[in-house]
């Protein structure tokens, strides 16, 4: 039953990952900061990111995107662990991201993106643990600006490949949103579902289900009971309010509180076996940021 859990939620990671980069596919800039306070345990965990595209115009409805993303995370431990902590207080990770996409006559665009990435502690140099390769390829029907619909809608189908999951495959993605009424609007998926409600179009409050996480490697192994465990990682299921405020048709402001219904925190080893169990009690969750879409 444990192994099975832990493929579900590998699958849910690597699903995760692919909206992050189909998200950077339409974010030309983006900062964020993610919180999750101290609870009932002592320790806290603080996310900075920031993201950059630039679209290069091929031809007409073709583009290759470049871009980057850097995130900072920060953990300020407290409790009690069997083991030093101090080499966990920072991680770091490093997207390149190289994508493309062009839209059929049919008004399908396609897409795929690969993005090589640092993810570590960098408490020394770069070795080949700390590079990881993560891509996806996608394709999208939008009809969200379809004045002829009553019901517009946007869906999106994709493969996804994430080499920190040890799974040879391809994972299927698949997401789809549908602006019921002039009010209203849901999105079915993974890892956000959410239905929003428009106070008008530059004020919109929503209640959703998300996750989030991360994966990197730790550059100076640490041995608990004779394991080793060589990186961390983090998954966390949250529920609950968001809000954004639209300045212009581009720059948005958003907001999002809520309470994680799980979080899985370990240490694992060079196989992804867990070794260690870190703090894995619930606990409110916020994240606010600015972005400028497409």
């Amino acid at each position: 039953m444990k192994n099975q859990i832990a493929i579900l939620l590998t699958i849910v990671f690597v699903i995760l990952m692919f909206q992050n980069s189909y998200a950077q596919l339409t974010d030309l800039a983006r900062i964020e900061y993610s919180y999750i306070p101290k609870g009932k345990s002592e320790d806290s965990f603080k996310r900075f990111r920031g993201i950059l595209n630039y679209p290069i115009k091929v031809a007409e409805d073709i583009y290759i995107v470049i871009g980057t993303e850097y995130s900072n995370i920060a953990f300020d431990i407290e409790d009690n662990y069997p083991f030093n902590t101090s080499n966990l207080t920072q991680l770091h990770i490093i997207d390149l991201n190289v994508g493309y996409t062009f839209k059929l006559k049919s008004g399908w665009r396609l897409g795929a993106k690969i993005s090589p990435r640092i993810a570590s502690t960098l408490r020394q140099k770069i070795s080949g643990d700390d590079i990881l390769l993560n891509g996806g390829v996608f394709a999208i029907i939008d009809r969200t600006k379809d004045e002829s619909l009553k019901k517009p809608y946007r869906l999106i189908l994709g493969l996804t490949y994430n080499s920190t999951t040890g799974i040879p495959l391809p994972l299927p993605f698949i997401s789809y949103y549908r602006r019921v009424n002039e009010k209203w609007s849901f999105n079915l998926g993974v890892p956000k579902t959410n239905l929003k409600y428009f106070f008008s179009e530059k004020s919109i409050i929503q209640t959703y289900v998300g996750i989030d996480g991360y994966f990197a490697n730790i550059q100076n192994p640490i041995i608990i009971d004779g394991k080793q465990a060589d990186s961390i990682s983090l998954s966390v299921v949250v529920a609950g309010l968001g809000y954004e405020y639209c300045f212009t048709k581009h720059l948005v402001w958003y907001a999002y509180s809520g309470y994680t219904l799980n979080m899985n925190n370990r240490l694992r080893d060079e196989n992804r076996e867990d070794v260690f169990a870190l703090d894995n009690v619930n606990a409110f969750y916020l994240r606010t940021g600015i972005k400028f879409k497409i």
